[in-house]
């Protein structure tokens, strides 16, 4: 394809084309310059009114729009005029795109799970009068069959989670293993990672637990005291399973179970002999730890830390350094040590997915935590630090959420410093984030948007 994009007659070039073959070489890593769509402007600098017309083309530009990098600010500008006008064009009922358009404004491709738009596109796609039907009954039939392997991977990874009963033991926890293996899948749905999924996923549901054990603090007497806190902390950090009978009962119930997920995990590299794979996850679940400890002791101490000192620790809090480590160990032979040590290095990328995920789940969650009493939050943070309301404190995180997305387009970009195929995982984990906390959040709050999706996904096949 890159090939052919050099080849190409861009003066010819019609809007829809150019913004299609814009955003596909740049998901592939391509270094297409923005300055393709000089063209598309007037002789004052702004886009020409008459492309208002072009529903295609707008749409395929809002679309590339999304792709943009530091710098490039004629796709800010692009993104700004194809907005205003696809939200106008979506409330005419005689617009053959009108779906289309709704949901691309509501869910732009670059941030849409692959499965979750593969659905909603099957919906749209079999309305035209121009759909082919053989193509059709083939995205229906693969969505199926793979929707009935994942049914099974999830079957049998409830009866591990049912075994363990964390529901009736430690009934201040989130039961979330459907809800956890819908987010795994938005890291990677292919049939190949099997492997990576079931692993991801215990890791993850060892992970929610641990956290709502440290959150559990401020709600429950009887739960993670300061003291118990410290110790779990420090029994964590030794990774010693001796140490095991210092702990309360419910707090062994938990550290069991984790050493037993890392061990089945070892058993797995070991055949593999990918067993360092294993040390860094085991690194990466202490670092997390230790940071809810952080998070403990701020919240016994009634401390208010700047902006800057929490989001260092709310960085690695929020779980997504440990999440994009543990991906990896089950992936194969693309997982490389020196792709351990890039994560461990605390690259751009990752960085920019932990601000995604960080200050998303801090404004939808901020209000929810204040009512709860003392809790430190980002939002709370920022509004003490530089005197500024509540909305005024979102408005300044939604920059740079969108800022953290640039940074992850730019990093995607060849030369990369890893795989594709592993900058993926953390592309796909930030758009897990957006889909699940844009409003509410979807994983603790169980609300319809996260029923529903879960019923397309794993439960009602597409109809034939």
């Amino acid at each position: 394809m890159y090939e052919t994009y050099n080849l190409v007659d861009d003066d010819n070039d019609h809007l829809a084309s150019a913004a299609l073959r814009f955003r596909l070489l740049r998901q592939e890593g391509y270094h297409i310059p923005s300055d393709v769509f000089k063209k598309f402007k007037d002789e004052e600098g702004n886009f020409k009114q008459s492309l208002v017309g072009d529903l295609p083309g707008m749409l395929a530009l809002y679309e590339a729009t999304h792709l943009m990098v530091h710098g490039e600010d004629i796709l800010d500008e692009a993104l700004a005029f194809t907005t205003a006008h696809l939200q106008s064009m979506a409330s005419d009922s005689d617009n053959p795109l009108k779906k289309q358009v709704i949901r691309a404004l509501e869910r732009p491709i670059r941030k849409s799970l692959i499965r979750v738009e593969a659905r909603h596109y099957i919906s749209i796609y079999q309305e035209y009068d121009s759909h082919n039907k053989s193509l059709l009954k083939l995205a229906k039939l693969d969505f199926n069959l793979l929707q009935s392997l994942h049914r099974k991977e999830l079957s049998e990874i409830t009866k591990w989670w049912k075994g363990l009963d964390f529901a009736t033991k430690l009934p201040f926890a989130r039961d979330r293993i459907v809800e956890g293996y819908f987010w795994v899948l938005g890291v990677y749905f292919e049939p190949q990672y099997f492997l990576a999924r079931r692993i991801l996923l215990k890791v993850m549901a060892m992970t929610s637990i641990i956290d709502d054990i440290y959150d559990a603090q401020d709600i429950h007497d009887a739960h993670g005291t300061f003291e118990e806190l410290k110790l779990f902390a420090e029994v964590i950090e030794r990774w010693d399973a001796s140490s095991i009978d210092q702990l309360p009962d419910y707090m062994k119930l938990c550290y069991q179970a984790l050493l037993d997920v890392f061990e089945e995990i070892e058993e797995e590299m070991t055949k593999q002999e990918k067993l360092y794979r294993v040390h860094y996850a085991k690194q990466a679940m202490k670092k997390q730890v230790q940071a809810c400890f952080v998070e403990a002791k701020w919240l016994k101490q009634e401390y208010m830390p700047t902006i800057e000192e929490y989001m260092t620790n709310a960085l690695v809090s929020c779980g997504y350094s440990l999440l994009t480590t543990t991906s990896f160990v089950g992936m194969g032979d693309i997982a490389t040590k020196k792709a351990f040590g890039w994560v461990f290095s605390d690259p751009k990328m990752i960085r920019a997915s932990n601000v995604i995920c960080r200050l998303m789940n801090d404004i939808v969650n901020h209000e929810s935590e204040q009512k709860r009493g003392y809790v430190v939050s980002g939002v709370q943070c920022y509004m003490k630090q530089y005197g500024v309301t509540e909305q005024e404190a979102c408005e300044e995180f939604n920059k740079e959420i969108m800022n953290a997305w640039k940074d992850m387009n730019e990093e995607c970009l060849k030369p990369a410093q890893v795989p594709m195929a592993l900058l993926t995982r953390v592309v796909n984990s930030a758009r897990v984030i957006d889909l699940l906390y844009k409003n509410q959040d979807e994983y603790t709050h169980l609300g319809k948007l996260m029923k529903d999706l879960i019923a397309w996904m794993l439960i009602d096949p597409v109809p034939m």
